[in-house]
């Protein structure tokens, strides 16, 4: 086996970007980019964040997140609104046709997901699932 296929850093950012790819081309025609969906989904899920918690929730860097941001606002799938209990920050929440949206892009997503694993049987789905949490706790304990 090449070094490549054994390396699991090599594998994992291998199917991250098939996955990204294929997730794009699903989304795309719901003029919501693949890169939006980690904003997207947590602000479906917690309506307003600010964008530092925006940016925990998601896991984004915060020049990353003022960027997406931007574009997402451009696109008209965010609305930003002062923050009441502070007046440096502002709130930021989906807008309503984005929120029109969500079911459509979280069945888009589920798709390539259920596409992506259909090869695995249920408990080699849980197993694999399994792993990959343990990879990211491990990840995010060392600093990442």
């Amino acid at each position: 086996m090449a070094f490549r296929e054994s390396s699991a850093g090599y594998m994992i950012n291998l199917a991250a970007r098939l996955f990204a790819r294929a997730v794009h081309q699903n989304v795309r025609g719901l003029g919501v980019s693949a890169g939006y969906l980690p904003v997207f989904f947590a602000l479906a899920a917690d309506k307003e964040l600010t964008q530092t918690a925006l940016a925990r929730v998601a896991a984004i860097e915060q020049p990353t997140m003022a960027a997406t941001l931007t574009r997402m606002e451009r696109d008209g799938l965010v609305l930003r609104r002062p923050d009441p209990l502070d007046g440096r920050s502002s709130l930021i929440s989906l807008t309503p046709s984005a929120m029109k949206k969500v079911k459509a892009v979280e069945a888009a997503v589920n798709e390539i997901n259920d596409r992506t694993l259909t090869s695995l049987s249920e408990k080699e789905r849980a197993a694999f699932m399994t792993a990959l949490q343990a990879i990211v706790r491990a990840l995010q304990a060392d600093g990442g």
